[in-house]
């Protein structure tokens, strides 16, 4: 799995021009699950997303988690994040897992994060053409990968 955790002020997801989720200060999380990912993969990840500290405590240093800062968080599924670029123009996508893989995944993943943080987590549509607003706080914009635990 791949996650890019941006801290936001605010974001939002949009399908056929309708809002489906928003929120305040906290993290829009793009996740990309690849063929291979397990379980394991989702509970190792939603723990590193919850404690990650990349919000300021009150000297200004990043020192707080989301769940410190009671931030909220929209998971967004994004397959393109597994994307190879090696040979030719077009990417390739042959790393990415099939939805029939992916979404139960990205469901797991969604529900795990908001049982680590307490509280619900916003979401895309799985499969949707969306529409992915953001104002990037910071900006402070983290790649994390399941494979190599960092």
């Amino acid at each position: 799995m791949r996650a890019i955790l941006q801290r936001v002020l605010e974001a939002s997801v949009t399908v056929d021009n309708q809002l489906i989720s928003s929120i305040g200060p906290g993290l829009l999380i793009l996740l990309g699950v690849e063929e291979g990912d397990t379980a394991e993969d989702v509970s190792w990840l939603s723990g590193k997303v919850a404690r990650m500290r990349i919000f300021s405590d009150e000297e200004g240093k990043m020192n707080q988690s989301v769940a410190d800062t009671g931030g909220e968080i929209i998971v967004v599924s994004q397959f393109t994040l597994h994307a190879s670029t090696k040979k030719g123009n077009r990417p390739s996508f042959l790393k990415s897992a099939a939805p029939l893989v992916s979404e139960p995944l990205y469901e797991k993943f969604c529900e795990a994060v908001s049982r680590e943080t307490g509280k619900p987590v916003g979401r895309g549509i799985f499969g949707a053409d969306m529409k992915v607003a953001l104002i990037n706080d910071g900006p402070v914009t983290i790649f994390i990968d399941t494979r190599s635990r960092e």
